[in-house]
């Protein structure tokens, strides 16, 4: 069976018909869901797609984390529903208490639009985007991407694990030239505790075609895809 997944469109959103093609170029089944909707449409996981949402007024996805959408999606979260942030969408979780840490201004104050290198972390954790360290090519467009936490929680983060993925050069040296943003340690992605709650800045969604380009995204989207199907089969004791 083809996964199921909810794209959420709000306003502002840029990417949610990006996110749509992708997931349909690697075999799920995308939904669109409105930001006023109260339900994620019995999805097997979602998408929080890249843009503006809501202008980015007062800072970005701090308005968005408060649409009615986001009690469906906290609640799909802390069932054990997967999750995916990306851009936006990280900041929204960030906002929504979802993942940790916060994202703010680059580090240039400028807004940064290229292809990034970032490598793969903590291959031991649950639900790992790979069993193995791996290189990713993808593409970053954000002017708010340097993720920050207090000492305290960064020392948790970095503790338990929970970074999915570093900015690095491209054959997988951590350098801070190769650090867009300023993010601290590096950290282009968090997970969750639970390991069901992906955020990132870099952009899977625009990586998936290769007649367009570098593929990075396929390992993002087959992680949504195989780990959302493993905790549904564990659901249902099969």
């Amino acid at each position: 069976m083809k996964p199921r997944v909810a794209v959420v469109t709000f306003p502002g959103s840029l990417d949610d018909a990006d996110a749509m093609r992708a997931v349909t170029l690697m075999g799920g089944e995308p939904v669109s869901a409105w930001h006023a909707d109260g339900d994620v449409l019995d999805a097997d996981a979602v998408v929080l797609p890249g843009g503006f949402s809501y202008g980015d007024y007062l800072r970005a996805g701090a308005i968005a984390r408060f649409a009615p959408v986001m009690d469906a999606v906290s609640a799909f979260a802390r069932a054990g529903g997967f999750v995916l942030g990306i851009c936006n969408g990280f900041q929204i979780l960030c906002e929504a208490g979802l993942l940790p840490g916060a994202l703010i201004r680059n580090r240039s104050l400028t807004f940064l639009c290229r292809w990034i290198h970032v490598r793969t972390e903590n291959p031991s954790a649950r639900f790992s985007i790979s069993s193995g360290r791996e290189i990713l090519q993808l593409p970053i467009k954000h002017g708010e991407g340097q993720f920050v936490a207090s000492p305290d929680a960064l020392d948790r983060i970095e503790g338990d694990g929970l970074v999915a993925l570093r900015y690095c050069a491209p054959d997988g040296t951590l350098d801070d030239r190769y650090n867009p943003n300023g993010s601290l340690h590096g950290i282009a992605a968090v997970r969750s505790p639970e390991g069901n709650v992906l955020g990132m800045m870099p952009h899977p969604e625009h990586a998936v075609d290769p007649d367009l380009g570098p593929t990075g995204g396929h390992q993002i989207f087959q992680w949504l895809f195989s780990s959302a199907g493993v905790a549904m089969l564990a659901a249902t004791g099969a």
